[in-house]
């Protein structure tokens, strides 16, 4: 057969009717051709645009695919309007404004075609065409790989698209295709779309990988279904629902995604069976919106590579989860928003870095015969309105159980935790709930700790092995007196001693070894801190406000400080005054910001601070309690909140000084934890704001940008007191102060030299101020030993003389 030619093969119902032709176009031959009819295209290129309208059989040479090219300059290259049979072509597409191949109608056959273009579509599907396409590639990265368009369906077998500009498959307008075995990758748009009222997608046994967008995208009212299939390797999300988009997931897989593996909003409904997330850079399911539902049945979640929680619920959503695994990941299940609302059951959820279960904003959370395990904290009712059941539930070696604060009042029912490195069960800030038949086993703080009077209810609740106690009522909180604090009835504790019940509404308590009825288990009330209350020291009573003010006054410097200092305690003194004459009394604000470099003596003007308002009766004791970041941030969330709890319950009837206080808010903040504890802390301003004073320090411009980026911090203080570096001269007498304290002398020439080492000593971001004055003297206490040191028998003046050879020297 000649090159450029067209075979063609007559077929008629008898053997005697066949025929043998020869076209020198497809288009002639096409034209001649007669229903069953076999095309066998010789190898070559042909610029025609083929139309193809009978139901014939149209094919390259045996043995030779790719040979045959149809590529015509503009159009559409090959059309299908029939039953026909289309093999081993080679198609090519130069219109971005028309298909590569267009198939419009009856159940055409195409098998093994190769389509190589840059067309709007590679392979297009419309009307009441219901094409059975086998083997076919598609690259074209200007448009489209395969659409399937205005109720068009068909069958797509071991299909692949390797690139598109745009969707790789992409179905709309009531379209209804299945996809089986196929491949899609290297798209722009997203792997597999599907929008549109009655539009559908079946796909079995798919996989979907390196796409620069979502790899499955429904919406807009549409439905698809996949079963084993992959999605993996995504830029954007992997799987996203949109609009009343219904989809169904069952053994699939989707994996390395750097933004959400699945996120679907507006109503939409998703459906996960026996299908696994993991690796993915967001929330491994991130629901949204009222009415948007996800239901995931025998489902794992892990292997987070992010900061996100596993599943996320939010804005009036709802998710079901099914004996599923959840784990590896930071967070596992967070629930946001009134309306929203998470159903657990028999699932697994565990090696949590930081919270299992949060449920916040007025969000409910029902667990049923869950498992939580090895997680910072279990679960997590945070706030008012929030709440929910955990039912039948064992949470074993998490740092804390649950926790319930700022009136959450969740209902936990026969659930044991077994293990936890700090508490039990965790309840402060106006936290609330119920708490019937629960049982917490080998706690390394308390069995069940509740705090600030919380009205708590506790029902055969049993504590074993509690480090610190079974059970723990710290006295505190807005609503002390009658009627506050929690119930407790029926309660047991392997622990032995007396009780101190946490209010007037409790009842009895029993210890296991003795008779009902009795009073026993639970220990008087302990301080939350780490150590008793009465351990910190108070400011001596016996100095009056001016004494102390004279002490202030007697250190270096400062001026500007002890002017602040001086007006504050001159006006509560005057509120006092005015106070005990029948007269109204200015309110000031105690809280203070102090700025400035180390050691300029922040530290210890908060002392005084302190003394100065204990003498005027403001505060109880005066005393100090210093603490940074490390002190009140915890390893995970829930531990946060339990230790600036402590830290401010530590500093009660004082001064609370957080040196650094801009590192609870750096400016990468992203999930850190700091937030936390500065939430706890104003919470606990609010609660308690006669009971302590706090002071916030650190450099100036990173404490303004602290407070600019909490303004509900910033409104707790009254004002800012910055303390200027030292001058050289005041260096000076902190040294000569040193001296006279260690009973040494500056020798002649001395005083002269300090001033100038001073001087041109660098004032960088190391430089230590008042502590760069005393490492000075004690330098020149070490020269002058090494000197001295090798005189035989040194006089009363080289034992007490430090000349200027005993500088050090300026690195």
């Amino acid at each position: 057969m000649a090159q450029g030619t067209v075979q063609v093969t007559h077929t008629g119902a008898s053997r005697w009717r066949r025929r043998t032709g020869e076209y020198a176009s497809l288009a002639a031959a096409l034209e001649a051709a007669a229903e069953g009819d076999v095309l066998t295209v010789a190898p070559g290129t042909y610029r025609e645009n083929l139309v193809v309208q009978r139901a014939v059989t149209l094919r390259g040479p045996e043995g030779s695919p790719g040979s045959v090219r149809i590529a015509p300059l503009d159009g559409v290259p090959l059309t299908v309007r029939a039953s026909a049979v289309v093999q081993d072509l080679h198609v090519e597409g130069q219109d971005t404004a028309a298909p590569a191949l267009l198939v419009e109608e009856g159940t055409p056959e195409l098998l093994g075609i190769r389509i190589v273009t840059r067309s709007a579509t590679g392979i297009e599907v419309r009307g009441g065409a219901r094409p059975t396409v086998r083997r076919c590639t598609v690259d074209n990265p200007a448009g489209i790989g395969i659409a399937v368009l205005d109720g068009g369906g068909g069958v797509f077998e071991e299909c692949e698209v390797v690139a598109a500009g745009q969707s790789g498959v992409a179905v709309r307008g009531g379209g209804r295709p299945r996809l089986e075995r196929c491949k899609v990758s290297r798209a722009s748009g997203a792997g597999l779309t599907v929008t549109g009222e009655n539009s559908s997608l079946e796909a079995v046994g798919c996989e979907v990988y390196e796409v620069r967008s979502s790899g499955v995208q429904v919406t807009a009212r549409a439905t698809a279904h996949l079963t084993d299939c992959e999605v993996h390797r995504t830029t954007a999300d992997g799987v996203t629902l949109d609009t009343d988009a219904v989809l169904t997931l069952a053994d699939c897989r989707i994996h390395d995604i750097p933004e959400n593996a699945v996120d679907l909003r507006s109503r939409s409904v998703l459906t996960l069976t026996r299908t696994t997330v993991r690796q993915f850079g967001r929330n491994g399911l991130s629901v949204w919106d009222p009415g948007t539902r996800v239901d995931a049945n025998q489902c794992e979640i892990s292997d987070s590579t992010g900061d996100y929680p596993a599943v996320w619920v939010s804005d009036g959503a709802t998710a079901v989860l099914d004996s599923c695994r959840v784990h590896d990941v930071p967070d596992a299940l967070f629930v946001l928003d009134r309306g929203s609302r998470a159903d657990v059951v028999d699932s697994d959820l565990s090696q949590v870095r930081n919270t299992a279960v949060s449920v916040s904003d007025g969000a409910t959370a029902q667990l049923d015969d869950c498992r939580i395990k090895d997680a910072a904290t279990g679960a997590w009712f945070r706030d008012h309105g929030s709440g929910g059941t955990l039912n039948n539930c064992v949470l074993d070696g998490n740092q804390t159980g649950v926790i319930v604060t700022k009136g959450a009042d969740p209902t936990i029912e026969r659930c044991t935790v077994e293990a936890p490195a700090e508490a039990g069960f965790y309840v402060s800030a106006g936290g609330r709930g119920s708490f019937l038949g629960c049982r917490v086993t080998g706690s390394g703080g308390y069995g069940f700790h509740v705090i600030d009077g919380c009205r708590t209810t506790l029902r055969k609740c049993r504590t074993e092995r509690c480090a610190r106690g079974g059970f723990e009522f710290a006295e505190g909180g807005p609503d002390d007196g009658s009627g506050s604090g929690p119930v407790v009835e029926d309660c047991t504790s392997d622990e032995s001693g007396g009780v101190r019940p946490p209010g007037p509404r409790e009842t009895a308590v029993q210890t296991a070894d003795r008779s009902p009825g009795l009073l026993g288990a639970i220990p008087g009330q302990r301080g939350t801190g780490p150590e008793p209350a009465a351990a910190v020291p108070a400011a001596d009573p016996a100095r009056t406000s001016k004494a102390v003010l004279g002490e202030l006054d007697a250190l270096v410097g400062l001026d500007s400080v002890k002017r602040e200092v001086r007006a504050l305690t001159d006006m509560i003194e005057v509120g006092r005054r005015r106070q005990l004459a029948g007269l109204k009394a200015a309110s000031v604000k105690r809280h203070l910001v102090f700025t400035g470099s180390p050691g300029t003596g922040k530290t210890t003007v908060a002392r005084l601070y302190g003394e100065i308002l204990a003498s005027l009766g403001v505060l109880e004791k005066g005393h100090l309690v210093e603490v940074s970041r490390v002190d009140l941030v915890g390893e995970h969330i829930g531990s946060t909140a339990i230790r600036t709890q402590e830290a401010f319950d530590r500093a009660r009837g004082g001064v609370l000084f957080i040196d650094e206080a801009y590192a609870l808010s750096p400016e990468d903040a992203g999930r850190d934890f700091g937030k936390e504890a500065i939430d706890t802390l104003v919470k606990l301003m609010e609660d308690h704001r006669d009971a302590v004073v706090v002071i916030v320090a650190g450099y100036t411009a990173e404490m303004e940008r602290f407070l600019s980026v909490n303004p509900g911090v910033a409104s707790r203080f009254s004002r800012t007191i910055t303390f200027s570096d030292y001058r050289p001269e005041e260096l000076l007498r902190i040294v000569e102060q040193q001296a006279d304290e260690h009973e040494y002398r500056l020798a002649e020439g001395a005083s002269e030299a300090l001033l100038a080492y001073f001087t041109v000593l660098p004032k960088g971001a190391a430089f230590g101020n008042g502590r760069t004055a005393r490492q000075t003297f004690e330098a020149m206490v070490e020269r002058h030993a090494s000197r001295v040191a090798q005189v035989e028998e040194p006089s009363t003046d080289d034992l007490t003389l430090l000349y200027p050879e005993d500088l050090p020297d300026l690195s």
